[in-house]
């Protein structure tokens, strides 16, 4: 799967995409809304769609539940759901909302969506009552009726041991940050998802795992750079800095970031850093690194780019990649 940036040619871009290889698109928390592109990409046959993510906390299950449901209506069930927490300065400063105990709130959400779906799937009554969510009512008028493909998975993005444990326990996907690496993923991020699924009786394969990769493609890496930059500088991602011994790093970067130098920060991503994050160079190289990281883990991958990625670059990657 690759990003759909934005609502405005979405349409065209999606079939374009497919055309080019990629088995599906996703939508990201960014400038704009994370499904408007995803509704206007649903109209193009064979592809699949998912947000990654949807910031979970500033929105409410009903409202996301409908959503989800519509999607998964106009693609022909072919949504995923993908949701994240973000962190507590985003969701307090940005969105005003709660951000207190995040794994255990991000849990129940997922809980009360699921309350949502099998009420409307079956038409029994609606009686879920958590801590941080209560849902019961839920009137005919208001349950779709017409949906014939079940209520979509649902997968979370998690990079801390205790989301990641929780995701493998209640998910039915993790979407591994994309601010990662390999040493990260398998020092960190599948002991973490052993220990959920062994904690909820689950087998390896209730869940999906779905690595997300920072591509650069060409010779240019300055906006892949300044990219991991903004990421670095965010102190929940000093974990995946740490393991390489390059955790001093991410306060440099956070300093920088709250004297609003954002051009300045890329300059501290050295190459080492930026190979070992990202994917970067020739379809080749960038395939490579690819399936160096990922192998024996997933045999689905995101390619995330810090902007759209160009045609004749994701068809080359695609075709490496199967070659």
């Amino acid at each position: 799967m690759t990003a759909l940036f934005g609502p405005r040619g979405a349409i065209d871009r999606a079939a374009a995409l497919r055309e080019a290889g990629a088995s599906g698109v996703f939508t990201f928390e960014g400038p704009h809304d994370v499904f408007t592109p995803l509704t206007l990409a649903a109209t193009v046959e064979g592809l699949d769609l998912m947000t990654n993510v949807a910031i979970a906390f500033p929105r409410n299950p009903i409202h996301l539940a409908h959503q989800a449901i519509d999607h998964q209506i106009l693609s022909g069930g072919r949504f995923t759901l993908g949701l994240g927490t973000q962190i507590r300065t985003q969701i307090e400063k940005r969105f005003g909302a709660d951000f207190d105990r995040p794994v255990a709130r991000m849990s129940e959400f997922v809980a009360a969506l699921r309350a949502i779906f099998a009420a409307w799937e079956t038409g029994e009554r609606l009686d879920f009552r958590g801590e941080f969510y209560r849902h019961t009512l839920m009137t005919p008028t208001f349950a779709p009726r017409d949906n014939p493909y079940g209520p979509p998975p649902i997968y979370v993005g998690a990079l801390g041991p205790r989301l990641t444990r929780a995701t493998a326990q209640f998910a039915d996907g993790l979407l591994v940050m994309p601010f990662g690496s390999k040493r990260f993923l398998h020092e960190a991020t599948l002991p973490a998802v052993r220990d959920g699924l062994a904690a909820a009786g689950r087998d390896e394969g209730e869940l999906a795992i779905v690595p997300e990769i920072i591509v650069s493609a060409g010779d240019d890496h300055a906006a892949a750079r300044r990219l991991l930059a903004f990421y670095g500088s965010t102190p929940a991602y000093r974990p995946v800095l740490e393991v390489h011994g390059w955790g001093d790093l991410q306060p440099e970067l956070n300093a920088l970031s709250k004297q609003g130098r954002w051009q300045d920060m890329g300059s501290l991503i050295d190459d080492e850093v930026l190979h070992t994050i990202a994917a970067c160079g020739s379809p080749a190289d960038i395939a490579a690194h690819i399936r160096d990281r990922v192998g024996g883990v997933s045999d689905r991958i995101c390619l995330y780019q810090p902007g759209p990625i160009a045609l004749d670059s994701l068809t080359q990657i695609v075709d490496a990649l199967r070659d």
